[in-house]
């Protein structure tokens, strides 16, 4: 019979797993990520109160996580209106060419525009969606037309602009992450 996973804040009732970290995830990681995906900011004593290991495996564990690519960074979630950000513009951007050269200069041009906050290869009608943060609806315009239509190989944009979020920020579901 397998142990059930322990509790958030519960000391599991189980011996705690052999070192060193075997090659997938284990209930212990997915509580990890759970617990790190909601406060970044906890401290190791905490997050091993939280899952249920005592402080030196957990370290280890987040050490791991950490070295195989699974965390890849912490920040700080900002709110972007209060920051003067009022403007969330979804952008559609249409290739001039669609090759491997045009398409990866444009790439590395919206890597290294700080406006553009996420950007994606997308199929159907377009080749990048863009998520823009700008202060005002002139300030958009403006960088639109001094910036985003300056860069290689764009032929046109589309833009739709949030009116509302409903959900912002969240964090990566991990249901699917069975522990074995």
């Amino acid at each position: 019979m397998k142990p059930k996973p322990p509790k958030p804040g519960k000391t599991p009732d189980v011996a705690e797993p052999a070192e060193p970290h075997g090659a997938t995830l284990d209930r212990y990681d997915i509580a990890i990520l759970f617990e790190l995906q909601r406060d970044a900011r906890l401290s190791n004593t905490e997050l091993a109160s939280r899952i249920g290991l005592s402080a030196a495996p957990t370290w280890r564990r987040v050490k791991w996580l950490e070295e195989q690519g699974f965390i890849i960074g912490y920040r700080a979630e900002i709110d972007r209106r209060k920051i003067g950000l009022g403007v969330l513009a979804f952008v559609r951007v249409d290739a001039e060419r669609n090759n491997a050269v045009a398409t990866r200069a444009l790439e590395d041009a919206m890597r290294a525009l700080p406006e553009v906050i996420a950007c994606h290869y997308i199929s159907g009608a377009g080749t990048f969606e863009l998520h823009v943060m700008a202060t005002d609806l002139d300030a958009y315009s403006r960088w639109s037309m001094d910036t985003l239509f300056k860069l290689p190989n764009v032929k046109d944009i589309h833009t739709s602009f949030s009116l509302g979020e409903v959900k912002a920020g969240a964090a990566l579901p991990l249901g699917h992450l069975r522990a074995r």
